[in-house]
């Protein structure tokens, strides 16, 4: 990673364009999708996501009820991190922009081929053949980073750590 994206202070969604970002936006990590129910309380949904280069898009089945409150209050966050030492955490906000798709929403495909590896093609025909009906609706939720923070735990500390370590 290159000094300058070293530097940039959290927030910056220049961000992404680091090596750690970059590894967690095509990683077979889930994102954790965090935005305000109907009902006025938080919710967190693990999500599976496909990285555009400029959005984050998960989808859902067209009905789902996190639908309405997405409408509602776009405004979210998602986080994708690794289960390992050391953490690697990638940090986001922006707003979901929602579209209803006939069918299949297309970056659900190109997901299932990530998450799942090459050789899998049959596994993923399957996948989709089993939801795959007519009539299908789905929502394709696209949510474009205006705020990133990272934190790797090797070049990158939260702010409390990096103060203690001077």
């Amino acid at each position: 990673m290159t000094s300058d994206l070293m530097d940039l202070p959290q927030g910056d969604v220049r961000l992404l364009g680091t090596e750690a970002a970059q590894r967690l936006l095509g990683s077979t990590e889930l994102a954790r999708l965090a935005y305000v129910a109907a009902d006025g309380t938080p919710r967190v949904m693990p999500m599976m996501f496909h990285w555009t280069g400029e959005d984050v898009v998960m989808w859902s089945f067209a009905g789902a009820g996190k639908l309405p409150a997405l409408r509602a209050r776009p405004d979210v966050a998602l986080t994708i991190d690794v289960n390992a030492y050391p953490p690697e955490v990638l940090m986001l906000r922006g707003e979901a922009a929602l579209t209803e798709v006939d069918g299949i929403v297309p970056e659900y495909v190109l997901a299932l081929h990530r998450y799942h590896g090459e050789g899998r093609e049959e596994q993923v025909a399957a996948m989709v053949a089993e939801i795959e009906r007519p009539g299908l609706r789905m929502a394709r939720i696209a949510v474009r980073p205006t705020w990133a923070g990272l934190l790797d735990f090797r070049t990158r500390l939260p702010a409390v750590l990096a103060e203690q370590g001077r």
